[in-house]
C-alpha cells in the first residue's frame, strides 16, 4: 500500500546506474529519433492506455467544467484545526497531496493521531464530466514517460491538494493510541486544516534514523520536530501491534527509470524507509477507522480485500526448502514468523523471498460491504476492516468512500445504491489491474531499452511467475523481469536458475531469457 503520491518525473536526474552501456545511446538521441527514449515510451504508454480502455486525455466537457470551477468557499460548521502542526510526507516530486498528519500527547503515554484527507468531493461532483472521467479510469496512472492523472492537475495538484500554507477543507480521522499500541478511541469529522510543511520521505527518514540533518521545513516550524518524533513513536507501536496479529513484514522495492535528456540512462530504487512506514502505518489505521465508522452507522462501503492465499501449498514448499515448517492451512502469524527468521538469516536475499511470497499471495480486490455482513479482510495486513479512503485525488474507490463518509457525518441519504457499489467495486478492481499492466509494460519497455546492448549475457535469476501462459524470471539484484522462453520445464515460483538474455522488444516490452545449464 502506498500512503503518499506516486509520481515519476520524466526528466529526473540521476547518477551512473547499472547499465552504463546505454550512456553512448544518449549522444545519439538528438541525431536519430529512434533513440529518443522519452518519445518512444510516451507513444507506447498512450497506445497501452487506449488498448486497455483508458482515456489518456480529458474531453472538451471536462475542460469546460474545469474552466467554470471556482475554489470552494469555506463552509460553516467545520472544526478549525489549523493550529495543529500539520505536514505532508510524500515522494520528493509529489504534487498531488492527499493527506496531512499531526499528533498530540496527553502525558500518560497515549497519543492522538490526526490524519487529514483532502475533500476532493467538494470540487469533483458526482455525475459531472470530471467525475465521469475519474469513474471511467478509476486511478491515476504513472508511467516512466508520462503521468495520466485521474482528475485534472488543476485540481489534484492545486484546488484539491493539501498544499503548504493553504487553508483546505478536509475529512479528519482521529485516533487515540495507548502506550501499548492498542487503539483506544477514534472519530471521523470534517475540519479546516492548513499544512505547515511539505516534507519528503527520504529526508525525513534520514533524520529519524540519525543518518542526516532535519529537513529545513522541520526546523522552520516551531514544535514540528517534536511532533514528528511523536508520530514516529506511535507509528512503530501501531506496526508492532499489527505484527502481533500476523501482519506480514515484506520488503518491497520500486524501480524507476532515470532519464538524462531524452534517454533512459539507468534506474533508481525506492525502498521502504522509516518515513514511508510512518505514513503507511497511519494510513492503514485510518482506513480501518473509516471502515468501522461506516459500519457503525449502517452505511455500506467498498473494502480493500486480500483473500487467504490460494497457493498456500507453494508457500509451504518455499518454506520447506529453507528448512521451515508452515501449517497446512493459511496462517499469517506463522508466515510472519518464517519471514522474520529469514530476514535475519539472509538479509541480502530477503527481497527475492518477499517478492516470491507476494506473488503467491496474489493481488487484492475491491468488494462492496453491506451492514450486517462481514468482508473477508486483508490477509497481508492482518486487519479485518479496511477501506481505501486516504487518496481521493488519485484513486476512485477513495472518492466513493469519501462521499459515503460525508453522507454518514451529515446524516444524508447514501449516494449510491447497493447495486451501484457492487458494480463499482468490480469495475475498480478490473481497471486497477489494467493500470498495473500499463505501468508494467512501459517500465519493461524502458528496461528493454537499457538491456538492448546486453543481449547474449547470462545472469543469476529467480522464478517470479509460473503458469500455463508462461514462466517469468527476475535477474538477481536487478528489478528486471522477463519471460523464460526456453528451459522452463519443472520450474516454479521461487526456484533459482541461470538465465541468458536472448532478445529484447522495446515496443512490446518483451525481455526474453533462455535457461542455461
Amino acid at each position: 500500500m502506498k500512503g503518499g503520491g506516486k509520481t515519476v518525473p520524466p526528466f529526473a536526474k540521476g547518477g551512473r546506474g547499472d547499465f552504463d552501456e546505454t550512456n553512448e545511446m544518449n549522444e545519439m538521441n538528438e541525431k536519430d529519433p529512434k533513440h529518443n527514449h522519452l518519445q518512444i515510451l510516451r507513444r507506447i504508454a498512450r497506445r497501452a492506455m487506449i488498448e486497455r480502455g483508458f482515456l489518456p486525455d480529458f474531453t472538451a466537457q471536462v475542460r469546460d467544467e474545469l474552466a467554470a470551477l471556482r475554489p470552494a468557499p469555506a463552509q460553516a460548521g467545520l472544526r478549525d484545526l489549523r493550529d495543529l502542526p500539520w505536514c505532508s510526507i510524500d515522494n520528493d516530486d509529489s504534487r498531488d497531496l492527499d493527506q496531512l498528519t499531526a499528533a498530540r500527547e496527553d502525558g500518560s503515554g497515549a497519543a492522538t493521531i490526526y490524519v487529514a484527507i483532502a475533500d476532493v468531493d467538494a470540487m469533483v461532483r458526482k455525475g459531472r464530466p470530471i467525475d465521469d472521467h475519474a469513474c471511467h479510469n478509476t486511478t491515476s496512472i504513472y508511467t516512466a514517460a508520462e503521468i495520466f492523472p485521474m482528475i485534472p492537475e488543476t485540481l489534484s495538484t492545486g484546488l484539491t491538494s493539501l498544499n503548504d500554507g493553504e487553508d483546505r477543507a478536509a475529512i479528519v480521522v482521529e485516533l487515540t493510541v495507548r502506550a501499548d499500541g492498542i487503539l483506544d478511541g477514534s472519530d471521523v469529522y470534517r475540519a479546516l486544516v492548513r499544512s505547515r510543511a511539505k516534507l519528503a520521505y527520504n529526508g525525513v527518514a534520514a533524520w529519524l534514523e540519525g543518518a542526516g540533518p532535519a529537513p529545513p521545513p522541520v526546523t522552520a516550524v516551531k514544535g514540528l520536530d517534536t511532533n514528528l518524533r511523536i508520530q514516529d513513536r506511535v507509528a512503530v507501536l501501531l506496526r508492532a501491534q499489527r505484527e502481533s496479529q500476523g501482519a506480514l513484514n515484506l520488503e518491497t522495492v520500486e524501480a524507476i527509470p532515470v532519464f538524462e535528456g531524452d534517454g533512459v540512462k539507468s534506474f533508481r530504487i525506492e525502498r521502504k524507509n522509516r518515513a514511508r512506514e510512518l505514513i503507511e502505518n497511519f494510513m492503514i489505521a485510518a482506513n480501518g477507522v473509516v471502515a468501522r465508522y461506516l459500519e457503525s452507522r449502517k452505511i455500506p462501503s467498498i473494502r480493500r480485500v486480500v483473500q487467504a492465499p490460494r497457493r498456500w501449498d507453494r508457500i509451504v514448499g518455499v518454506a520447506s526448502e529453507r528448512g521451515w515448517t508452515l501449517p497446512e492451512g493459511p496462517d499469517s502469524k506463522a508466515l510472519e514468523a518464517f519471514l522474520t527468521a529469514q530476514r535475519a538469516r539472509d538479509p541480502e536475499r530477503f527481497h527475492d523471498l518477499s517478492q516470491t511470497v507476494i506473488k503467491l499471495i496474489g493481488s487484492g480486490e475491491y468488494m462492496a460491504d453491506f451492514p450486517g455482513k462481514e468482508a473477508p479482510g486483508h490477509f497481508g495486513l492482518a486487519v479485518k476492516d479496511y477501506a481505501h479512503s486516504t487518496a481521493p485525488n488519485r484513486r476512485y474507490p477513495d472518492l466513493i468512500t469519501q462521499r459515503l463518509v460525508k453522507a454518514a457525518i451529515e446524516g444524508q441519504p447514501v449516494p449510491y445504491s447497493d447495486e451501484d457499489l457492487a458494480e463499482l467495486a468490480r469495475h475498480c478492481t478490473l481497471k486497477e489491474d489494467d493500470a498495473n499492466k500499463v505501468e508494467r509494460l512501459v517500465r519493461k519497455s524502458a528496461f528493454a531499452l537499457l538491456l538492448e546492448s546486453r543481449v547474449g549475457e547470462s545472469f543469476d535469476a529467480i522464478v517470479t511467475g509460473a503458469a500455463p501462459k508462461g514462466t517469468w524470471v527476475r535477474i538477481n539484484g536487478q528489478p528486471v523481469e522477463g519471460r523464460l522462453v526456453e528451459g522452463f520445464g519443472g520450474l516454479d515460483v521461487g526456484d533459482r536458475l541461470r538465465a541468458k538474455l536472448i532478445r529484447t522488444d522495446v515496443e512490446h516490452g518483451f525481455i526474453d531469457f533462455r535457461r542455461v545449464g
